[in-house]
């Protein structure tokens, strides 16, 4: 049988500076149980923060109405890349007479776009304010007037 514990015994508590599970000294106890302990460690004081009992594995649910076919990733999924629908846009266009994007600019669609950063484009929407366009990279929502 154990005595109970008072100020002075020593606890094992979650230290908030060492960040691990460590010995330290109860400083102050209210109506039984441990409220601010001191790490023998580092010696910073802090509320006690107690061990916590290790979690059982929560129960598998029934089998799920999904098939348990394998997970595929996109890259994986039929379909022309990025860079093949970029190519088949861009195929009857002429790059040289590319429209240098501005932000303050305003586009029509199946127009070439030339691009700072993300090189020669094709614009595939616009809605009010913004366009679609296709670059080799992918296709990226650019702000326009």
């Amino acid at each position: 049988m154990q005595r109970p514990l008072s100020a002075g015994d020593t606890v094992e508590s979650q230290c908030t500076r060492c960040k691990a599970l460590l010995n330290h000294t109860i400083i102050a106890m209210v109506a039984g149980e441990v409220v601010r302990v001191k790490c023998n460690t580092c010696g910073s004081e802090h509320n006690h923060r107690p061990t916590k009992a290790a979690k059982s594995p929560a129960p598998k649910a029934a089998a799920s109405t999904r098939s348990a076919a394998p997970r595929t990733s996109r890259a994986k999924v039929a379909g022309p890349s990025d860079e093949e629908i970029w190519e088949e846009l861009i195929r009857p266009l002429d790059p040289d007479h590319a429209v240098p994007y501005r932000m303050d600019g305003k586009f029509k669609t199946n127009t070439l776009i030339a691009h700072p950063s993300f090189g020669t484009g094709v614009i595939a929407a616009t809605n009010p304010g913004k366009i679609e366009v296709v670059f080799k990279c992918g296709k990226k929502l650019l702000r326009c007037a």
